[in-house]
């Protein structure tokens, strides 16, 4: 077969954005140029790769295939580069991690911690809510996943790694803000702001909720924490949130956490790769940050001869 690697690369651009403009545009290359390369890699393998249905462009099934013996050689060849770099004691590669948005306000620290740590290796995060990470997973388009909730849809290597309390916040004016020891049947009459249904926080609020026999009235569901941040400091809504995502607005006393008993649900942030997945240098360097080299299930003898 007369694939090259170049083509294999515009290839899986091309079918990650399923845009050649868009592809373009991330490789630095003209948008004739990748659809010309996309062409001859369809005649030197004699099979229609991307077919285009009015303006969207869709994989065909041996697309499909190709795609994933794409990710799965390009993938092999960085671990070959990033392991390589490692033996020279130069520390080179790249890290892709894919994270839930609520985790966003926590993991920029700890990439930072990691940079300081791995100058050499470049980092690329992306941040979604928890449907697209979990379709970016089963894609297997990076090398770490940080969610809230488990992926209990695909097969998934995974560790906690720290809590992440879920909280109740309203206005600091509302009526219960000045209360202790509120029963949960007490929130019966309030209204609420909630994530998008799906998302790891309402999952939890949800159950919640349903083991005391309640149903929340949701006046309004949000996509975003910054913008439920804002709907409940504007007197809209009770709302469940990360703790970690609203700790400036309390600090600031423009929200504050309500005393209920049962809160705050006691959740941990997990770290996850598909399972049977080989990681990268980068990604293996990535955990001992998030574990401070003790990685859960990981031997100590393992452990130390990765630091000698």
């Amino acid at each position: 077969m007369s694939a090259s690697l170049r083509q294999l690369q515009i290839f899986r651009a091309v079918a990650r954005t399923l845009s050649y403009t868009r592809a373009a545009e991330d490789l630095h290359l003209t948008q004739p140029a990748v659809f010309t390369q996309v062409r001859q890699l369809e005649d030197q393998l004699g099979s229609v790769l991307i077919e285009r249905i009015g303006k969207r462009l869709f994989l065909t099934e041996a697309g499909e295939v190709v795609q994933a013996s794409a990710r799965e050689v390009l993938g092999e060849l960085e671990r070959l580069e990033m392991t390589l770099a490692d033996l020279r004691g130069m520390a080179r590669g790249r890290l892709r991690v894919a994270v839930v948005s609520t985790a966003k306000y926590d993991i920029p620290r700890r990439l930072g911690d990691f940079c300081r740590r791995h100058p050499g290796i470049d980092v690329a995060l992306t941040v979604g809510n928890r449907e697209e990470l979990l379709a970016r997973f089963a894609g297997n388009e990076d090398d770490l996943y940080i969610l809230g909730t488990l992926p209990g849809e695909v097969a998934a290597e995974h560790h906690a790694y720290a809590e992440n309390p879920l909280v109740l916040v309203a206005p600091p004016d509302h009526p219960l803000a000045a209360r202790r020891a509120i029963v949960p049947a007490d929130l019966a009459r309030e209204v609420f702001v909630m994530r998008e249904k799906g998302s790891g926080t309402r999952i939890a609020a949800e159950r919640f909720f349903a083991a005391q026999g309640l149903s929340p009235q949701v006046r309004m569901e949000l996509g975003a924490n910054e913008a439920i941040k804002q709907a409940v400091m504007a007197g809209l809504g009770l709302s469940v949130i990360s703790r970690g995502s609203a700790l400036l607005e309390l600090e600031q006393g423009v929200l504050t956490e309500l005393d209920v008993t049962g809160f705050p649900l006691v959740r941990h942030w997990h770290v996850a790769w598909p399972k049977g997945k080989r990681l990268s240098v980068g990604a293996e360097a990535f955990l001992d940050v998030l574990f401070g080299g003790a990685r859960p299930g990981q031997a100590g003898a393992e452990v130390a001869a990765k630091r000698a």
